[in-house]
């Protein structure tokens, strides 16, 4: 794959909030002109993600969502339920308790993600 189409899988991400399927971000790139295909949006996604550079979360649905990075640093996500907002947030004791873990079971080279899906204030005030 080509460095231009990931620079345009990565533009699509750029400057937006929430999270986004691989079929949102190929059918804004097909709009816009793009000759891309959806597999080689998801090898780009793929791509981006391995570096650091996307966040990728499960949907309670399972389905994969991206997001730019914000952060360099490993982190977790809060996830509104109604709403999509999504709050980075450090894990110190999830850290912890994976390399614990990890060792106990005599693991080694871990990763993990973790999400953890609520309901907003904003979404709870709109409800009232």
């Amino acid at each position: 794959m080509t460095t231009t189409r990931r620079d345009a899988v990565r533009q699509a991400l750029a400057g937006r909030d929430g999270f986004r399927s691989a079929q949102d971000i190929y059918a804004d790139l097909r709009a816009d002109g793009s000759k891309i295909g959806l597999t080689t949006v998801y090898r780009a996604l793929q791509a981006l993600s391995d570096a650091g550079e996307v966040d990728v979360l499960r949907t309670d649905d399972g389905e994969a969502v991206y997001r730019a990075c914000r952060s360099d640093e490993h982190h977790h996500h809060l996830v509104c339920r109604d709403c999509g907002r999504t709050v980075e947030v450090a894990g110190p004791a999830v850290e912890t308790w994976a390399d614990a873990i990890a060792a106990e079971h005599g693991f080694v080279e871990i990763t993990h993600t973790v999400e953890v899906f609520g309901t907003c204030g904003g979404c709870v005030a709109a409800r009232s």
